[in-house]
């Protein structure tokens, strides 16, 4: 029999709606919220990022935002450890646990946890990092073809963060981490959830994506990324390579024209909007809830309500 679930997961691309949605159904359910984002996770990063704001949270305590430093790492394995002792502390006070965001690789960490990492010489792992640290990025891609071509694709769309991740297990541990993820065991249980998908038509999402740059525009998203810069983070940090970020930075040091670089942002948002559907199409069990984000969002609330309700009495088959 399959176990009820113990948080109720709102995902969906980027511009669906997951925020405003989890707000309102956090209302309706006595919710906490964890956000599953894993660029809200970084201090000073709010615009860019489209962060939900204090005043914005309506009172709903919010776990999972402003976390660590632009130039420190957070991993899924790292997401997962920290989102099950938060569901479970929301749990014992009584109130449903919505985990809302769309990464997807936060979301695999739950639903199927990664394996328990075999214990690392902590001065080697730091002496490593910086090194890699040091490397450009197609010098470290090519090293991933190397070392681990099953995962060599991925970690490259990920940027250095992800592909020096890929190179220093297989380095300190001279398996492959697609090995690991494949043999190793798994470090927790999975989390029995609920997933509610947000879908949009491609048309309605791009339009959303241009009108959310400009948004960001409006609200500081130049001010932002100049402040980053004047405390000393650059583009090669973990939190900065995040979209946007970059291409704005660039501008700010005249290397190429601002219209630019918003139309880059537009464009690799877009992009991995994309690759978000096609995760959400090939990733995730098959019993999941899809749900027209087009809908107005009483009727969303609506409709995910009955389906927890469904789920926590068993009666969702």
């Amino acid at each position: 029999m399959t176990p009820a679930p113990v948080a109720l997961v709102l995902t969906g691309p980027t511009t669906s709606g997951k925020t405003a949605l989890s707000i309102e159904v956090a209302r309706r359910l006595m919710g906490e919220v964890v956000s599953m984002d894993s660029r809200q996770v970084y201090r000073g990063m709010d615009v860019g990022t489209d962060k939900v704001l204090p005043d914005e949270r309506a009172g709903i305590p919010h776990y999972g935002i402003d976390l660590v430093n632009p130039d420190e790492r957070y991993s899924a394995g790292q997401f997962a450890r920290d989102a099950r002792r938060w569901i479970s502390q929301i749990r014992d006070r009584g109130h449903t646990p919505v985990v809302v965001g769309g990464t997807g690789f936060f979301l695999r960490a739950l639903l199927n946890p990664l394996f328990a990492e075999p214990e690392l010489d902590p001065a080697r792992r730091a002496r490593l990092r910086r090194y890699l640290g040091l490397q450009e990025t197609e010098r470290l891609a090519r090293w991933a073809r190397a070392l681990d071509p099953r995962r060599a694709e991925l970690a490259a769309q990920g940027g250095p963060q992800r592909l020096s991740r890929t190179l220093e297990v297989p380095l300190l541990t001279g398996r492959a981490l697609s090995w690991w993820h494949r043999e190793g065991a798994a470090e927790a249980p999975a989390v029995p959830c609920l997933v509610v998908v947000l879908e949009l038509p491609r048309d309605e999402l791009d339009r959303r994506i241009d009108a959310r740059v400009g948004r960001m525009v409006e609200r500081g998203f130049l001010d932002e990324v100049r402040s980053l810069l004047a405390q000393g983070y650059g583009p090669d940090d973990p939190g900065l390579t995040a979209t946007g970020y970059r291409e704005v930075a660039q501008a700010l040091r005249g290397e190429q024209d601002l219209d630019q670089a918003l139309e880059r942002m537009r464009l690799q948002t877009r992009q991995y909007a994309r690759r978000q559907l096609t995760w959400f199409r090939n990733q995730l069990p098959d019993k999941v809830v899809r749900l027209d984000a087009r809908l107005p969002i009483e009727e969303r609330v609506d409709r995910v309500e009955a389906r927890w309700t469904a789920a926590q009495t068993g009666e969702d088959g």
